[in-house]
């Protein structure tokens, strides 16, 4: 059995990580397209992470906290703090589940709908140059969702 040290990687293997690690290219592409988004969005004062909650609470019934943590692929504690932004400024609404008093139900309001209804142009436009200078946004779609 060799007990010595593993050597640290050379930088051929530093050079193979940056090109080919798809945890690093997945990363950076979110925090590009993250900001692209959050320059878009900042007129209506929301960022890209804030519309994208509001959009995944845009339906006729309030959600429960945890199917909005697995849709988001958020943490329960990351999740409440988001929200806890958006309910000081009160476009979301947090009331307690009548049927799990443990659990709480996520509504959007009408200033939170007034504020999408608001950024909705803006996201059109925006998605739209970002899937016109892509190559097949159907396929990275469907790889991205996999992946998801």
């Amino acid at each position: 059995m060799d007990m010595s040290k593993p050597l640290p990687p050379d930088h051929d293997t530093t050079l193979h990580v940056r090109d080919h690690c798809l945890c690093l290219h997945t990363q950076r592409a979110a925090r590009r397209l993250a900001r692209m988004f959050d320059d878009a969005l900042r007129p209506v004062g929301i960022t890209n992470g804030q519309f994208s909650l509001m959009m995944s609470l845009n339906r006729p019934q309030p959600a429960r906290m945890k199917e909005i943590a697995d849709f988001l692929a958020m943490d329960r504690t990351t999740l409440t703090a988001n929200l806890k932004a958006l309910e000081r400024r009160a476009l979301v609404a947090i009331a307690v589940d009548p049927d799990d008093r443990r659990g709480r139900l996520l509504t959007l309001t009408d200033d939170g709908l007034a504020t999408l209804t608001e950024a909705m142009p803006i996201w059109r436009e925006t998605h739209g140059a970002l899937e016109a200078g892509l190559d097949d946004c159907d396929m990275l779609r469907r790889q991205l969702q996999l992946l998801s």
